[in-house]
């Protein structure tokens, strides 16, 4: 993410009053300012638990496909923003932005999207967060959790798959889903090569899809 860095001129100006007491009228139609407007509705809003973990998610990338299934019980929040962010198409063109070897890929960061295509509302989007949710899901092999910064409920779009366990995890990050199929795929795109932390060619998604869960 960069940070732009703006230089702000400042005009002064001294005004003088010829004849005591006076002061400016006021104006006669002040600019109106107006109201922060709503975020835009997304079809997964008002979605109940059992809606939510009827659905399944496959991520179409460059690598192959990944598979996975979601706990709307464990981490409604999180499950409910991973469905909207798959629904309106906003993980499309992403990549997995961040790989530790033998440890995690993480991938949703919506300034990885392809050709930097960020757009005012992409960006507002980019930086809507989630409450934590913290559950009794243990953070192993497979499973998909919210990645976030140190302070608390800062969670936004990014989200990370394990590699092997990660017991210092659990009880702290909202573990939401988990590779049905697939990890063959999360495994190549984990040994792909890197430099601290960034991969030397990111695999991208090329189309995250949402779909009715099949029972194995």
């Amino acid at each position: 993410m960069f940070r732009n860095i703006l230089s702000t001129g400042i005009f002064i100006c001294a005004c003088f009053s010829f004849g005591f007491g006076q002061t400016s009228p006021p104006k006669v139609n002040p600019r109106p300012t107006p109201p922060p407007s709503a975020p835009a509705a997304e079809p997964f809003d008002k979605a109940d638990v059992q809606t939510m973990a009827s659905k399944c998610v496959s991520l179409d990338t460059e690598a192959g496909i990944i598979e996975l299934e979601l706990y709307p019980e464990h981490a409604p929040e999180s499950v409910r923003n991973f469905l909207n962010l798959t629904a309106t198409g906003l993980f499309d063109g992403t990549s997995f932005s961040r790989v530790v070897p033998g440890f995690v890929i993480q991938g949703g960061n919506m300034w990885s999207r392809e050709g930097g295509k960020v757009t005012r509302a992409v960006g507002d989007r980019a930086r809507r967060t989630i409450p934590d949710e913290p559950n009794k899901i243990i953070h192993e092999r497979g499973v998909v959790s919210m990645a976030r910064p140190d302070e608390p409920n800062q969670a936004t779009t990014d989200f990370f798959i394990l590699l092997s366990s990660a017991p210092f995890l659990d009880g702290k990050f909202a573990a939401f889903g988990r590779v049905t199929k697939g990890m063959e795929v999360v495994d190549a795109i984990n040994k792909a090569p890197v430099h601290e932390e960034k991969p030397e060619k990111p695999v991208r998604v090329r189309k995250a899809m949402m779909g009715p869960c099949h029972s194995n």
